[in-house]
């Protein structure tokens, strides 16, 4: 199998096509499996790059609570970046991985050709902090005293998972089965450590505000919780563009798969070409019908 060194956890990664590259950073309840409907189109277009977060088997799974962050996370996806000769990568990123794709946007911008950042949001209401952090607690804990079985059963019918079940059965319960399977030491230690002490996306409004790289924001209508969260992202991200699927849940690219290699391809497409551009400053009172007269000198 092959791996890759990060800080002293090794890394499991898969890579497929060739060109330019785009590395997909997985959700907390998958790992490198969720992205094969992407990984099977963009391949014969791109140099396509999966990987296992630490903490999800056959990566190391670190027994140091202080090996897992949402910094450390994003420091993993640059490490894989470099142990590969990749200098700047497109990074594709969902719910976790969504907030790993905007802290490497943060923390190694000149390493982003672009960010797409699906699902994300979860969590950083200010309504919502105390109880995040006391589910991410409580899941753990969960996961600590049952194992996965029980967990994977309960996770696979909450009220964002079940649009998927709706829509496509099959790959709904491959992604369930596969969940039950996960390594619960390594997800409990995610859940406290990246999930449950990671920044809001309210937090990071300076950082967006600065963000210089074209962004793709993509949600889902009924992920009620990610919904306020990208107009807030859309909003401040001055190079970002923001798509809402309909009838769709947090899983957007397994929901939607042809829908969202349509939109990234485009995305990419239009990136490349450098006419993914800033918003202007005349867009942004929508409140006025004609722009203001200038004063004349």
């Amino acid at each position: 199998m092959p791996y890759i060194n990060s800080d002293g956890v090794n890394l499991y990664y898969e890579e497929e096509g060739k060109g330019e590259a785009i590395i997909f950073c997985h959700e907390m309840t998958g790992d490198l499996r969720v992205w094969e409907q992407q990984i099977r189109h963009f391949a014969r277009y791109y140099r396509c790059i999966v990987f296992n977060a630490r903490g999800y088997a056959p990566s190391d799974i670190p027994t140091d609570s202080k090996s897992y962050s949402q910094h450390q996370a994003a420091d993993d996806v640059a490490g894989v970046l470099r142990a590969l000769n990749v200098t700047n990568a497109h990074v594709v990123g969902l719910s976790m991985g969504a907030y790993t794709a905007l802290h490497f946007g943060v923390r190694h911008p000149t390493m982003a050709r672009s960010l797409v950042v699906a699902g994300c949001g979860h969590g950083s209401a200010r309504t919502a902090q105390e109880t995040w952090v006391q589910q991410a607690n409580e899941l753990a804990n969960k996961l600590d005293r049952e194992g996965m079985k029980s967990v994977a059963e309960a996770y696979s019918h909450s009220p964002y998972r079940v649009q998927f079940r709706d829509k496509d059965r099959r790959g709904w319960a491959e992604w369930s089965g596969n969940l039950a399977k996960h390594n619960p030491e390594g997800l409990a230690m995610s859940v406290r450590r990246v999930q449950g002490t990671r920044p809001s996306v309210l937090d990071m409004e300076e950082d967006f505000k600065k963000m210089e790289i074209p962004v793709l924001l993509v949600a889902g209508d009924e992920d009620e919780p990610v919904l306020e969260m990208n107009l807030f992202m859309k909003r401040n991200i001055r190079t970002s563009g923001l798509i809402i699927l309909p009838k769709t849940g947090h899983a957007v690219n397994s929901e939607e798969p042809t829908r969202f290699n349509l939109e990234l391809a485009d995305f990419f497409h239009k990136v490349e070409l450098n006419r993914w551009n800033r918003r202007s400053d005349e867009a942004i009172y929508t409140e006025v019908w004609l722009p203001e007269e200038k004063q004349a000198a």
